[in-house]
C-alpha cells in the first residue's frame, strides 16, 4: 500500500507501527449545520480507505471524532461559536442541534454505505481529557495565560511548528489568516481553553483550573481524543486540506509536546474540495446540497458514490447534476448487468485475475480509484464467463460498495422500455429533435437518460 503523506509531501509505501494493526483517525464533522456534498465525498473516500486497507489484510481501528463542542467560527480563536451560531438560526438548543445533526450525518453516511467508525467520540464526553492535556502542556512549559480570554499554546517552544506545511508558515503575517488576539506572544499561537466571559451566557461550558466557566479550543479535542482511543502515535489522519495549516499543524504541536513522541502521526493523509457548478459550495449561492437533495431528484445515493469515486480524493473534484444524470445511467446499466449474471461465481482464470490484480494494485497505489473503475467497466465488457465476472464484482465491490443487493428490481415497465428502443432507434437514424423529444418524455415519468460512452 502506497499513499500520499501530506508531512513528507511525497507517495510512500505504507508500513504501519505495529503491522498487521493500523490506528486511524478521521476528523469528524462539527454538528451545527447539514452534511452537505462536500463531506459525503470526503467521508466516502476515507471509507474506501478503510476498506482498501482491510482488504490488503490490515486490521484497521478506525475512530472518527464529533464536534459537538461550538469551536469559533475563525481560526484565529474569535468570533461567533459555530454552534450558537446553529442554535440561532434553528431555534434550538446547541445540545438539540448537535443531536440532530448527528443523527443526520450518519443517515447521510448509511445511505452512501460508508462503514461506522469502531469509535465515534463526541468532544463534550471527553472534557476531562482533553482539560488533562492542557494541563500537561501547561506542566511542560508550553502554555500562557491571556487573562479574560483563556489558556494559549506558546508555538515559539516548538522549533518546527508548521513543519506540516512550512511554506504557508513562512507567509504568515499579523492580522491576515491567523488574524489578532490581544495578548498573543506569536500570531500563530492558538487557544487550548477559553474563558466564558461576563455575560456571554454561552450553553456549553465546564469548569477549569483556569476559570469559573470555559470550553476547550477547536484543537485540543483531536489530539486527546485520539490519543485516549489509539495512543500517542497514529498511523493515518484524515481530514480536508482547509486543515493543513491551521488545525492539523496545531494538533501536531500540542500532540508532540505533550508527549515528546515524533511523529504524532506517520501518514497525514488529505482530501481536496469538492465544488459545484465551478463554485465553492455555500447556501449564499445557492449550491449546498444534501444526501436529501440526491433523493428527491430521484437518484440512488449509491450512484453519487461512484461519481466520488471517478475522481482521486487528492484532486479537486466539479460536481454538476448533469454528470450525476450520466453516471446513474451507467450505475442502471451496470446494476442490470450484475443482476443478469445470476448467482454462481466460478473459480477466476489467469485473465480474470490479471483483472482482479490490476483493480487492486489501483487502489493500492495511493487509492487511484478512477483506475479501479476503469477496470471495472473493462471487466464488464470482456468476454469473461458470467461467473468469473460475478466473482470479480463480488470482490470489487467488498471495496466500491455500490449497493446492488438492496435493488429490490431494475426492472422497467414495457411503456419506459418501448421509449427507450423508439429513442435508440431515432439516435441510430440521427434523427435528434426525435430523440431529444423522448428524452423528455422519459424525464417526465421520473428516468432521466444521458449518452455516455463505457
Amino acid at each position: 500500500m502506497r499513499l500520499f503523506n501530506t508531512l513528507s509531501r511525497s507517495v510512500e509505501d505504507f508500513v504501519p507501527l505495529h503491522a498487521p494493526n493500523v490506528s486511524l483517525y478521521a476528523c469528524g464533522l462539527t454538528v451545527y449545520d447539514y452534511t452537505h456534498l462536500g463531506h459525503l465525498r470526503k467521508y466516502t473516500l476515507d471509507d474506501v480507505l478503510v476498506r482498501t486497507l482491510r482488504h490488503a489484510g490490515f486490521k484497521v481501528e478506525f475512530v472518527q471524532n464529533i464536534t459537538d463542542v461550538g469551536h469559533l467560527v475563525s481560526d484565529a480563536d474569535t468570533g461567533e461559536d459555530k454552534l450558537e451560531k446553529g442554535a440561532k438560526k434553528y431555534h434550538k438548543s446547541v445540545w438539540d442541534i448537535a443531536k440532530e445533526f448527528e443523527a443526520y450525518f450518519f443517515k447521510s453516511m448509511d445511505g452512501m454505505g460508508n462503514l461506522r467508525p469502531d469509535v465515534s467520540c463526541r468532544a463534550t464526553e471527553h472534557i476531562e481529557a482533553q482539560i488533562a492535556l492542557v494541563q500537561k502542556l501547561e506542566q511542560k512549559g508550553f502554555t500562557y495565560k491571556i487573562e479574560d480570554d483563556g489558556m494559549y499554546f506558546d508555538t515559539s517552544k516548538l522549533p518546527d511548528y508548521g513543519k506540516l506545511n512550512p511554506q504557508e508558515l513562512s507567509q504568515l503575517r499579523e492580522g491576515e489568516r491567523i488574524g489578532v488576539v490581544v495578548g498573543k506572544k506569536n500570531p500563530t499561537d492558538f487557544a487550548l481553553w477559553k474563558f466564558e466571559k461576563p455575560g456571554e451566557d454561552r450553553q456549553m461550558s465546564w469548569p477549569s483550573p483556569w476559570s469559573e466557566r470555559g470550553f476547550p479550543g477547536w484543537h485540543i479535542e483531536c489530539s486527546a481524543m485520539s490519543m485516549q482511543y489509539l495512543g500517542e502515535q497514529i498511523d493515518i489522519h484524515t481530514g480536508g486540506i482547509d486543515h493543513i495549516p491551521v488545525h492539523h499543524s496545531n494538533e501536531i504541536a500540542q500532540s508532540e509536546a505533550a508527549t515528546g513522541k515524533v511523529p504524532f502521526v506517520r501518514f497525514w493523509v488529505h482530501h481536496n474540495h469538492l465544488q459545484v457548478d465551478g463554485q465553492k459550495m455555500s447556501k449564499s449561492l445557492g449550491n449546498f446540497f444534501t444526501i436529501d437533495d440526491v433523493i428527491e431528484r430521484k437518484f440512488n445515493p449509491r450512484a453519487l458514490r461512484l461519481l466520488f469515486l471517478q475522481g482521486q480524493y487528492r484532486d479537486q473534484m466539479n460536481f454538476t447534476w448533469e454528470s450525476l444524470v450520466a453516471v446513474q445511467t451507467a450505475y442502471d446499466r451496470l446494476a442490470r448487468q450484475v443482476q443478469s449474471w445470476g448467482s454462481e461465481v466460478a473459480q477466476l482464470s489467469p485473465q480474470a485475475e490479471k483483472l482482479r490484480q490490476a483493480f487492486f494494485a489501483a487502489l493500492a497505489d495511493d487509492l487511484k480509484t478512477a483506475q479501479a473503475i476503469a477496470t471495472l467497466w473493462e471487466m464488464t465488457k470482456s468476454e469473461l464467463p458470467v461467473g468469473e465476472k460475478l466473482q470479480l464484482f463480488r470482490e470489487f465491490d467488498a471495496v466500491l460498495q455500490l449497493g446492488f443487493e438492496n435493488i429490490q428490481s431494475v426492472e422497467l415497465s414495457a411503456e419506459i422500455q418501448q421509449l427507450l428502443q423508439e429513442r435508440d432507434k431515432a439516435r441510430a437514424e440521427k434523427n435528434w429533435q426525435k430523440a431529444d423529444e423522448l428524452r423528455e418524455k422519459l424525464s417526465d415519468l421520473g428516468h432521466m437518460v444521458a449518452d455516455i460512452k463505457l
